[in-house]
């Protein structure tokens, strides 16, 4: 496919028919998500509030009035001591596939992240063998960091999962400035 030119903006309640269409189409045929049960668009508002109300930032790329895929970044962990990263969730609607919507996503959330302090991001990538995301995420700065055999079961088989992390603003280089989270308010 073409890389084309998408307008990445901050999602609203409104997208999430869209974005649970995205979503849901994932949940049915691929090991990205390990949901094996599509959730409504009501599901996929009530996670969005929960998200975006916790300070996380989620963004959807537009092209052509068409929602073509979604990103947001979230809480890794509850413990405090894990308050300074962040963990990314990328999906892209099939008919925009390798158009370039995933790594503009992707580096919007990386950017926004970065500005709000938050020092890792990880990814967790459902079916080690999702070379497609495995790709994006490398192209951007992750770099492999485990890989958990066996710890889903959908379709009928065992998944891998894959870690992948990237530093974000100095990393782990000094210590960390402020960062608005939960644990801070």
């Amino acid at each position: 496919m073409t890389t084309r030119t998408f307008a990445i903006r901050p999602a609203g309640a409104g997208d999430m028919d869209a974005v649970a269409a995205i979503y849901g189409a994932d949940v049915l045929t691929a090991t990205a998500s390990f949901e094996i049960e599509p959730p409504s668009p009501e599901d996929m508002g009530s996670r969005f509030a929960a998200i975006t109300g916790a300070g996380y930032p989620y963004f959807v790329a537009v092209a052509a009035g068409d929602v073509a895929g979604y990103a947001y970044a979230s809480e890794y962990r509850s413990r405090p001591g894990y308050r300074y990263t962040v963990e990314n969730s990328v999906y892209v609607k099939s008919d925009y596939r390798g158009s370039g919507a995933g790594r503009a996503l992707l580096a919007r959330l990386i950017d926004t992240c970065s500005a709000q302090g938050y020092r890792q991001m990880l990814a967790v990538i459902g079916g080690a063998d999702n070379a497609p995301s495995i790709r994006l995420h490398a192209a951007l700065g992750f770099r492999e960091v485990g890989r958990l055999p066996a710890v889903g079961r959908k379709f009928d088989q065992w998944i891998d999962t894959m870690l992948m992390q990237r530093a974000l603003g100095d990393g782990a280089q000094n210590p960390p400035s402020k960062v608005q989270t939960r644990f801070q308010r």
